[in-house]
């Protein structure tokens, strides 16, 4: 089995790599610190073509497959996840979106400059009462004419406050709001100039901190009917097909922040010292060093090079059927504490005659 890359595959790891060293690490210290987004980074990456990577040439992109999507997911994030994010709403969770569920139209008005950089897209689904549990958004839009009248508020939204379009999902059928019914929803693509858009940053967070995430409201804003995605009532399938591809770049940018917390740990070892030599001598830290390069492989292994992906899912499996784990754990739970004293019965296995 192969696992070597293409050269374009390394060479386009090389130039992601070598701009993103240059233009953003010697400044990324500074700008975390002080909680600050730099919009000269999206210039930097549409100069280098990441913002349309994997996006058809045709539509302004570069038309890259999605393990160049993965690669540079990495090295981004290898230098902070806060580049990743970018890559990840704007590249996968949007415009891919749009390349799958786009009418032309769409793709030329809002596909093509935002793979060119022209414009920066993002992702509005996750509310203050909602995020996992995409049902309980209460955002609404409600056919009037030729529009759709938008209503609600995002909440943790990347991008929120520097973003040009958003891909929102909101309600459009208020009985199955009710119902709870996800063929109540439906997609749109709003942008920031429309009457009634306001968006925010918030500024309390632990990590990230060179990234901008925020909020985004919407008062009772006209959306053009040409802006629904897909049709009325499929926004449930949109969202979770946009989530697909926002994880796929989240699980391939994780193995870069592994392999920057290595190549850290490498520095310090072979620079500290104790009792009189390299801390990277000692045993103990020899062991963490090589268990850190494992899991940087196996986490590789997971999107890249092996059917291990394969097996990951398929083991999770074990752990659902026939109970979860978490249901076993209250029964053993019961059983230890006396609430519950049944016992399962066993199969009985039928007499043999042989003594083994």
């Amino acid at each position: 089995m192969n696992f070597d890359l293409s050269p374009e595959h390394d060479l386009l790891t090389a130039s992601v790599r070598e701009w993103a060293s240059r233009a953003v690490a010697p400044r990324i210290r500074e700008l975390d610190r002080a909680h600050r987004f730099d919009r000269g980074v999206l210039d930097g990456m549409a100069e280098l073509g990441v913002l349309g990577l994997s996006v058809p040439a045709q539509y302004g992109g570069a038309g890259l497959d999605y393990i160049s999507l993965g690669l540079a997911s990495e090295e981004l994030e290898y230098v902070d996840t806060s580049l990743r994010v970018i890559l990840s709403v704007h590249v996968a969770l949007n415009s891919l979106t749009l390349l799958a569920w786009g009418t032309e139209d769409q793709k030329q008005r809002y596909l093509i400059p935002q793979a060119q950089g022209k414009r920066i897209a993002t992702y509005g689904l996750t509310e203050p009462s909602a995020g996992s549990d995409v049902r309980g958004i209460l955002s609404t839009a409600i056919r009037r004419g030729d529009a759709y009248v938008l209503s609600g508020e995002k909440m943790w939204i990347s991008l929120a406050d520097v973003a040009d379009t958003f891909l929102v999902f909101a309600w459009t059928d208020t009985a199955k709001k009710q119902a709870r019914d996800p063929d109540g929803l439906s997609a749109f693509i709003v942008e920031r100039g429309f009457k009634g858009v306001s968006t925010g940053t918030l500024t309390e967070k632990w990590g990230i901190l060179a990234g901008n995430t925020g909020y985004i409201g919407f008062d009772e804003v006209e959306v053009p009917a040409a802006n629904l995605v897909g049709r009325e009532g499929e926004g449930f399938k949109i969202a979770m097909f946009a989530l697909d591809q926002g994880r796929y770049t989240v699980a391939a940018g994780a193995t870069g922040l592994i392999r920057a917390c290595r190549d850290a740990s490498i520095r310090y070892a072979r620079e500290r010292r104790a009792f009189g030599t390299e801390i990277g001598q000692h045993q103990l830290v020899k062991a963490m060093i090589a268990q850190m390069e494992s899991d940087y492989q196996a986490a590789r292994l997971l999107w890249l090079r092996y059917p291990v992906g394969r097996f990951y899912r398929n083991c999770k499996g074990a752990v659902i059927y026939e109970g979860t784990r978490e249901i076993h754990t209250l029964m053993q739970a019961d059983y230890v504490l006396g609430y519950r004293t049944d016992r399962p019965t066993r199969c009985e296995l039928p007499p043999t005659d042989d003594p083994g």
